[in-house]
C-alpha cells in the first residue's frame, strides 16, 4: 500500500504533458496593431487603435489604459481578465492573430505584432 502511494505521489509531481486545447504557450512581447481589411481604392488596412494592445510578458497585456492576463493553448488565445476580458483570437503565426467572433469563427479583424520591417 505504501509503495502505491509513493508511486502516485511521484507521478503527480511530474510535468503536465498536455492541456485541453493544446500545449500552453505565450505570445511574443510587443505591440499588436489591429486593423480591418481595406480595399483597392484606399489603404490596405483600416487601423483600429481601440482594438490594439501590448503584450508585456508571458501572460500580461496592456490595452486602453488597463492591464489584464491571457492564456494561450495550442493556437487559441483567450483573454482572461482586464479591458479585453472574454475576447478570443486564433494565432495564425508567431506575429499574426485573427479575432474570433461570438460564434467562434474568424472575424475580419487582424492583429499583427510590430517588428522592425513593418513599423
Amino acid at each position: 500500500m505504501r509503495r502505491g502511494l509513493v508511486t502516485i505521489a511521484l507521478l503527480a509531481t511530474g510535468p503536465a504533458l498536455a492541456a485541453p486545447g493544446g500545449p500552453l504557450d505565450a505570445l511574443s512581447p510587443g505591440r499588436y496593431v489591429c486593423e480591418l481589411p481595406g480595399d483597392a481604392a484606399g489603404p490596405a488596412g483600416l487601423r483600429r487603435d481601440d482594438e490594439s494592445f501590448v503584450v508585456l510578458n508571458a501572460s500580461t497585456y496592456d490595452a486602453q489604459g488597463g492591464r489584464g492576463t491571457y492564456l494561450v493553448t495550442g493556437d487559441m488565445v483567450t483573454i482572461t481578465s482586464g479591458p479585453k476580458n472574454g475576447q478570443r483570437f486564433r494565432r495564425v503565426s508567431g506575429n499574426f492573430l485573427r479575432k474570433l467572433g461570438p460564434d467562434g469563427q474568424d472575424s475580419a479583424l487582424r492583429c499583427v505584432r510590430r517588428v522592425v520591417n513593418n513599423s
